[in-house]
């Protein structure tokens, strides 16, 4: 088996985490190749000292790769779709973070887990990515124009509020004025969205979420939408300029930019433990069912 390695170290909360993966899978005779910037901290920190071979490009990753790990939050994980892109390789999330909605294979569960992993004992789950064309065109998003979570315009350099004219499917909708907009899909219905008020989605409804954040008209809601339809969206607002962020990438766009988002070709595909469910990171993340008043 051959299995790439992105990560980020978070000083001694990852330490023994890292050892537990690297001491496993080199036990079990995997191939590994690290992700150069990340294989540079772990020589640094003395934590590996065995030679790894490293990739430092999305274009160094093939069909011959048989599994991604991220070790870290689900931050890394959005980190990590930039390498893998319509490559197709599963991505399995370690946990080295706080709430982990995507990296949900905990610390603790580290060894049963890649057992099951090299059992080939798991399905994959695909995801829905977004993608997002500017005219004019804007250099900052040219190579890495796609979203796992979501798309959203902010404001930049001011309390003020912008104004979002949105479209659906050139079809016009309404002119949303807030101090940003969210496109989400549902794997991002459980971050950014559902903080400003959104719904969840499960991984596998074929939808996205349109959510204002705080806007200035009450009446403004979420909006469920078909994930087929393209959306378009042009701001304006006092500062010349406004904020496009694709998960944790962020650019700088003048006003009357257009923005078209829609559903990319390629999808995703997240790796499933058959005990560590959707519905279960539900219940446990978000304490549903759990009463404190006992």
């Amino acid at each position: 088996m051959k299995i790439a390695i992105f990560g980020q170290y978070y000083q001694n909360d990852t330490r023994p985490i890292i050892k537990d993966i690297f001491v496993y899978l080199n036990h079990n005779h995997v191939e590994l190749v690290i992700e150069e910037a990340f294989l540079k901290i772990l020589y640094a920190e003395e934590i590996l000292k065995k030679e790894y071979r490293t990739f430092s490009t999305y274009k160094d990753l093939d069909s011959s790769f048989d599994l991604l790990i991220s070790i870290g939050g689900d931050g890394t994980i959005l980190r990590a779709i930039t390498y893998v892109r319509n490559t197709g390789i599963p991505i399995l999330g370690i946990n080295a973070g706080r709430l982990g909605f995507l990296a949900k294979v905990q610390k603790e569960n580290i060894e049963l887990f890649l057992q099951s992993i090299l059992n080939k004992n798991y399905s994959v789950s695909k995801r829905t990515l977004l993608s997002l064309e500017s005219n004019p065109k804007n250099t900052e998003i040219k190579d890495i124009n796609f979203a796992l979570n979501e798309i959203s315009v902010s404001r930049k350099d001011t309390t003020s509020m912008i104004t979002v004219e949105t479209y659906l499917n050139g079809e016009y909708l309404t002119s949303y004025w807030a101090d940003g907009l969210i496109i989400s899909t549902p794997t991002g219905s459980t971050g950014y969205s559902l903080s400003c008020g959104g719904p969840v989605l499960t991984p596998d409804v074929k939808s996205l979420v349109i959510t204002p954040i705080a806007p200035h008209n009450l009446n403004a809601r979420p909006l469920v939408i078909p994930d087929k339809t393209e959306i378009r969206l042009k701001v304006s607002g006092r500062e010349p300029q406004f904020l496009v962020s694709l998960d944790s990438r962020i650019a700088t766009m003048d006003n009357e930019t257009v923005l078209t988002i829609k559903k990319t070709q390629f999808k995703i595909n997240m790796v499933e433990i058959n005990d560590e469910t959707f519905l279960k990171t539900l219940r446990n993340k978000l304490l549903w069912g759990v009463d404190k008043r006992n």
